[in-house]
């Protein structure tokens, strides 16, 4: 067995190799001791809730008795739910945290367990390390599903009305269903999210078409995460149909891919940059911008452009969570497809994502693809690609460090400027294009992400990066 250890965004792990029933209740006893420790001699209250994935519902069963028998009361939801919908239930029930077993975009062989805190936020390392630290520590603890129920001490809890009803306040739903000339797409990836956009927009508005939207735990042989080589059915629908937008979200709901018309993918960081042009233009908000080291510099320039405060953190969201509890954030994402909003949770969504998108097209009432032309007008074109190498642990660590040490001078013939080693090595060029290494710490993979001024340029710097690790 490996040793369970928690990543960016939680433990995940192969199903029936280290994804086991003892390896659960595990780290559920441990989560059971931390809470405890945090709150001692109180009331505890969690909420669980799973996603589509193979026996999801079943780990989470297992979850339940654990907390249950520890004395922390669960509300465990009736079926599957989006993570963002269980984490608003954490702030609008004012509970001590919750437990999502998901593997968010993983491939349906793993399945995880996120950790949620009481301000509806990702458990931040320190947390996560305690909790790592507290496996196998002390017995497990465990009462029999139905007798806890009998007892109240699990109860069935449904997070969709206040989560619907939430969304519904947070977007312009006015515009939106004044907007019936609009053709909305959208892909499901057979997750947790599906048929969400649709409740919140009620019956009346744009048209909306859904792909892949019922329940498959082989997610039909493709990772439910919303990049191009697994959105090949979206690509094709949408340049047959007549469209105006294609959205598609993870296996969990917290994550956004987009397609326009023309079948051309929009990057995480293309989105990021449209709903927050759309904040500033149209709603007329003000506040700082939050991105990690892997974002577009697309986000700088709007940012210098209205003279707003941009904060760059590492890779994984918690750390953009993090930074809107402590400043007045109005957007704040990642270029895996994550991003948060002001006036919300510390905590990204992908249905809220994908409602702003929708209501972008429907006050600007211009298509999309007029919208981003007009972006690579103002502030530059940014293309951006990313590559995953599989590279032993032990040969990166080494690489990692010779490369701080003697770092190149030049790459592909630009001469580099700037170099930032705070996650990973990033390599920055004097026309603004940038090469990024970043060496995975659970699995053994370099992941090298690239942006340039074209898709030619891009291919170049990855090509060089491979170059590079070799």
């Amino acid at each position: 067995m490996s040793k369970i250890k928690f990543g960016t965004d939680g433990w995940r792990a192969v199903i029936a190799r280290d994804f086991t029933f003892d390896n659960v209740r595990k780290v559920s006893q441990a989560i059971a001791d931390y809470v405890n420790s945090c709150k001692p001699q109180a009331e505890r209250c969690l909420i669980v809730g799973y996603d589509c994935r193979f026996m999801s519902d079943i780990y989470a069963k297992l979850i339940s008795e654990v907390l249950a028998a520890n004395n922390i009361r669960v509300l465990l939801t009736k079926k599957p739910t989006p993570t963002p919908a269980i984490s608003l239930a954490i702030k609008k029930k004012s509970l001590d945290g919750g437990i999502i077993v998901t593997a968010s975009h993983n491939p349906p062989q793993f399945n995880g367990i996120k950790l949620k805190t009481h301000l509806a936020a990702p458990a931040q390392e320190e947390a996560t390390k305690v909790v790592e630290s507290l496996i196998g520590k002390h017995a497990i603890k465990r009462i029999d599903f139905e007798s806890a129920l009998k007892k109240k001490k699990i109860v069935f809890t449904d997070a969709d009305r206040d989560y619907i009803k939430f969304l519904q306040s947070y977007i312009d739903i006015k515009s939106i269903r004044r907007a019936r000339h609009l053709r909305i797409l959208i892909d499901y990836m057979h997750g947790s999210a599906a048929g969400y956009i649709e409740a919140v927009l009620g019956k009346k508005g744009p048209a909306t078409i859904s792909l892949r939207e019922e329940i498959n735990p082989s997610f039909g042989g493709v990772n439910p995460e919303p990049i191009p080589k697994n959105l090949q059915a979206s690509i094709d629908c949408i340049r047959k149909g007549r469209f105006d937008l294609c959205v598609a979200l993870d296996g969990d709901g917290d994550r956004i891919g987009a397609i326009r018309p023309d079948g051309r993918y929009i990057t995480s960081g293309h989105i990021i940059s449209l709903i927050l042009l759309h904040f500033l233009e149209e709603r007329r908000l003000c506040g700082s911008v939050a991105k990690t080291i892997s974002g577009t510099t697309l986000i700088e320039r709007i940012c210098d452009r209205y003279k707003l405060t941009m904060f760059e953190v590492p890779v994984g969201f918690k750390h953009i969570s993090a930074l809107m509890l402590k400043e007045d954030i109005i957007i704040g994402g990642e270029e895996s497809g994550g991003i948060g909003f002001c006036g919300y949770i510390p905590e990204r969504d992908g249905i809220l994502s994908a409602l702003l998108l929708i209501e972008m097209l429907a006050t600007k009432k211009r298509s999309v693809i007029s919208i981003m032309r007009d972006i690579d007008k103002r502030y530059g074109k940014f293309c951006y690609d990313r590559i995953d190498i599989e590279y032993p642990k032990d040969k990166a660590k080494r690489l990692a460090s010779r490369l701080k040490r003697r770092p190149p001078k030049r790459i592909v013939n630009k001469k580099i400027t700037r170099m930032k080693t705070y996650d990973g090595i990033k390599f920055i060029m004097a026309d603004s294009s940038w090469l990024l290494l970043r060496f995975s710490g659970t699995e053994p993979l370099i992941r090298i992400y690239a942006e340039a001024g074209s898709d030619r340029g891009v291919k170049r710097l990855l090509d060089a990066g491979k170059r590079l690790i070799r």
